[in-house]
């Protein structure tokens, strides 16, 4: 019985690791190379330790790191839909879902279920770890932007309204966070506002 659950898992741990060839549209930090899903999750596990304190609520910081490292696992089967995208609607959580199902299934069923209900629980985004790491999800494209000369947002001729819209979620988890992207992102396309 044992040995069955092990193999389930190093499965499961064989088949996650197609994570890191599902290529992202921003790219590194001050580089010309497209960051790929297992480096931004490991990239928002580090910043979630790091940033925690400016979470607007007090949050279970273990949840917060498995929602983190599992939320784009599920783009093994669907492949990553870039935010600013104007044909696929980046909410296709049933797709999704169906990916989940078939992915975190691999594991003994109390570990599936426990990581298919983090993965919901962060596509929702109501409980306060699941704003926490929804505002770090739109974080890190903010910084990886903004040290590329505007990134996605130039190389996708994105508009400044979609910008501020997609990344105000932020707020929800941090202001604080949500005021410093808010700044770049004023400062990017030369928005001034008044006082």
């Amino acid at each position: 019985m044992q040995m069955e659950r092990l193999l389930k898992q190093i499965e499961f741990i064989k088949e996650i690791d197609k994570i890191k060839y599902i290529q992202r549209q921003t790219k590194l930090f001050n580089s010309d190379r497209r960051e790929n899903d297992a480096e931004h999750s490991w990239h928002l596990a580090m910043m979630a330790l790091v940033l925690a304190e400016h979470s607007n609520t007090p949050i279970n910081i273990l949840k917060v790191l498995k929602m983190v490292l599992i939320h784009d696992v599920v783009e093994i089967d669907t492949g990553d839909i870039f935010i600013y995208d104007t044909v696929k609607n980046h909410t296709n959580t049933e797709e999704e879902l169906k990916s989940a199902k078939r992915i975190f299934g691999i594991l003994p069923e109390e570990q599936s279920k426990e990581f298919i209900e983090i993965w919901l629980e962060f596509e929702e985004g109501k409980t306060n770890e699941a704003k926490f790491a929804k505002a770090l999800d739109r974080f890190e494209p903010t910084l990886q932007n903004d040290s590329n000369n505007g990134g996605t947002w130039h190389d996708f001729d994105v508009e400044y309204q979609k910008v501020h819209e997609k990344t105000k979620t932020i707020n929800k988890g941090s202001n604080s966070l949500w005021e410093y992207s808010e700044t770049l992102i004023n400062t990017y396309y030369k928005v001034v506002l008044d006082d």
